[in-house]
């Protein structure tokens, strides 16, 4: 007889939507808290560098996939478009309503990555920070990210990434290992979805790769940048004008 999992929310590298769902339900409260104590602040920075990135606009629509808890979003909504916080998790979309729901012009809307709820050409922009890695079918993500945005649209991807130098990435790869799950067990609410975190970027492909899978997908201008050494790296890219018809 197969013992049952101890947690059935803990995600795996399998990334079944439900179980990745689950388990962002289960962290919504702290994950913040803790992602600040796990970056030692980087995130901020991060947040502040994928803002830019999108340069949003007034009156632009804007779509933030993998929104969480509407940190990123309710930045871009700051700048005065309209921005619009997607996540397949509704725990994470409920702490962002709770913390963000007063920001103006700013709305949630649960989503699946590889499926969504949005009409072509529907955003000037589309952003997705530290989402694409949870998807069980990235490329389609990508495609469907494509999709809604209009003919030259902006995307920004920021996601983990692996760190260029080998000394830099044998110290990051020892802090994920050794450092991580302690502070995850101290801080936050489930320290085995930071396990599942640790794995995820583990086994997510490098920059060059991600660069090219956003090039298979249509999109045009593909171009990313480091932050932080490599440990986040920041992908852009425009969505081509249709050529002529023959």
């Amino acid at each position: 007889m197969t013992a049952e999992p101890k947690n059935p929310n803990r995600a795996d590298l399998g990334k079944d939507p439900a179980r990745v769902a689950g388990m962002f339900d289960e962290v919504a409260a702290r994950y913040d808290v803790t992602n600040v104590a796990m970056t030692f602040g980087n995130d901020a920075l991060w947040r502040a560098a994928t803002t830019r990135a999108v340069a949003p606009r007034p009156g632009e629509r804007i779509l933030d996939l993998a929104a969480g808890t509407g940190s990123s979003s309710a930045s871009l909504a700051r700048s005065g478009a309209d921005v619009v916080a997607a996540d397949f998790s509704p725990g994470m979309l409920a702490e962002g309503r709770r913390r963000h729901g007063s920001v103006r012009n700013l709305s949630f809307v649960q989503a699946d990555a590889t499926a969504l709820p949005f009409a072509d050409g529907e955003f000037d922009a589309v952003t997705m920070s530290y989402g694409l890695r949870n998807v069980n079918e990235p490329k389609r993500a990508i495609a469907e990210l494509l999709r809604v945005t209009r003919p030259g649209g902006r995307l920004v991807v920021n996601e983990f990434s692996t760190p260029p130098h080998p000394a830099f990435r044998g110290l990051y790869r020892f802090y994920n290992d050794r450092v991580l799950p302690r502070v995850a067990r101290l801080v936050g609410s489930n320290a085995e979805a930071y396990d599942y975190l640790n794995e995820s970027i583990r086994e997510w492909p490098d920059q060059a790769t991600l660069a090219g899978w956003i090039r298979e997908a249509g999109w045009s201008d593909v171009a990313y940048r480091n932050l932080t050494f490599g440990i986040v790296a920041l992908h852009r890219a425009v969505k081509p004008y249709p050529g002529p018809q023959s």
